[in-house]
């Protein structure tokens, strides 16, 4: 099934369509939606579609190859597929589906800590290529124990997140009664008799859980006691002495998720971080905040000999992955396409995605003259602000007055 690709879905957005009439709106929703106004998620996306490619013609003719190394490890593509919670509540088993595509294809799986599929599980399932992605717990014994699991299990990069010092406010879910804990209402159990295909996988299944968290619940926890665990396991400001521990305790590559601060990268770089994700958590934190892309440009400048710089959110094609690469990026990551494709296609869906989105980079990178990943930022045409032009217009009128 390596080869997969289905035509009749070549793009994300067709993926994104037929995903939407199979999955309950609920649980769509909860996949998609941003924070606040959604304003946020429409910057992510034209700010990386204002990115432009210059191409070159008369040259001789190159092979593309879109192959990256990260960390010790060739991967057959520069994208990833990002740590998205509960993704079997969009579409049943869609973890075990990811992780399965991305080894088969050589790509990386990030597991989410609120994953509806445990570690040891995904690990399996990986033969030891997935990443873990941690958020950082405010109880001691509990991140000693995980640390403990995810080293046990073979993850070979750690991931911690630490832009979500608070829930998002996100009034879809909330309408929808998919705060934390999910409650179904009859809105959303007749929404889910009208996805017949979603409700006999998710029977056969189960309800979702976020199993790697299941040992350190109490069975039947109140919803109250639920909401505090939460507090204490996902939630919470992480500083720099925060991360400190992981970092005494971790050994192999260890990367910083969810800046947007050249300052806060610098204290990564302190830390001993190997990387950083350049992201806004798809914005659904905060959602007037800066759309990656741009502070992307001025780390990768800064900082791109330090340590290797990821970026995610709002990346849906192969002209994404290739802009957000010109633009400094080493590697990049994306949720929500993946997941469209399972909800489109089930068990094909991960391998399907991970293809259409190699092909379209392929495309980009045949039709610029690009040869390596590593080559793209050359033809990134670079933008020139009203201030560079009004700064460069006084220094030929001073050079003028000068002679």
């Amino acid at each position: 099934m390596r080869d997969y690709f289905n035509k009749k879905l070549p793009d994300i957005e067709s993926l994104r369509q037929h995903a939407q009439k199979r999955i309950p709106k609920f649980a769509f929703e909860y996949l998609e939606n941003g924070c606040n106004e959604e304003t946020g998620l429409d910057r992510n996306l034209a700010a990386i579609q204002s990115v432009q490619l210059r191409s070159r013609f008369l040259q001789p003719s190159v092979k593309s190859d879109p192959s990256t190394e990260i960390f010790g490890h060739t991967y057959s593509a520069p994208f990833g597929i990002a740590p998205i919670g509960l993704q079997g509540l969009v579409w049943p088993k869609a973890p075990e589906i990811l992780a399965h595509a991305a080894k088969e294809l050589n790509v990386p799986y990030i597991l989410s800590t609120v994953s509806s599929a445990g570690l040891e599980q995904i690990a399996e399932i990986s033969e030891g290529q997935a990443w873990y992605q941690l958020y950082n717990p405010t109880d001691d014994d509990i991140r000693q124990d995980l640390l403990q699991r995810i080293q046990t299990a073979g993850y070979k990069v750690l991931v911690v997140t630490v832009d979500v010092p608070t829930f998002g406010f996100r009034p879809r879910d909330m309408k929808n009664g998919l705060s934390m804990p999910p409650k179904m209402t009859l809105k959303n159990i007749l929404q889910m008799a009208s996805s017949p295909q979603w409700l006999w996988e998710t029977a056969l299944t189960g309800k979702p859980e976020m199993q790697t968290l299941k040992p350190y619940m109490s069975p039947g926890m109140p919803v109250d006691d639920l909401m505090d665990f939460m507090n204490k396991t996902v939630m919470g400001r992480v500083d720099i002495e925060g991360l400190k521990p992981i970092r005494d305790f971790w050994k192999g590559p260890l990367v910083i998720k969810g800046l947007i601060n050249e300052e806060d990268v610098k204290d990564a770089i302190s830390l001993g971080a190997d990387g950083v994700v350049i992201s806004n958590h798809g914005a659904r934190q905060l959602d007037n905040g800066e759309a990656p892309v741009e502070p992307l440009k001025r780390i990768s400048k800064k900082y791109h000999k330090d340590l290797k710089i990821f970026m995610d959110s709002g990346l849906r094609s192969g002209s994404n992955i290739a802009a957000a690469l010109a633009c400094g990026a080493d590697f990049t990551f994306l949720g929500r396409p993946f997941v469209y494709g399972v909800g489109a296609l089930g068990k094909k869906g991960g391998v399907h995605t991970i293809n259409s989105l190699r092909i379209q980079l392929e495309q980009v990178m045949n039709q610029l003259g690009c040869a390596s990943v590593k080559d793209l930022p050359d033809f990134l045409v670079q933008e020139t602000s009203i201030h560079d032009n009004l700064g460069s217009s006084s220094k030929k009128l001073t050079d003028t007055l000068s002679d």
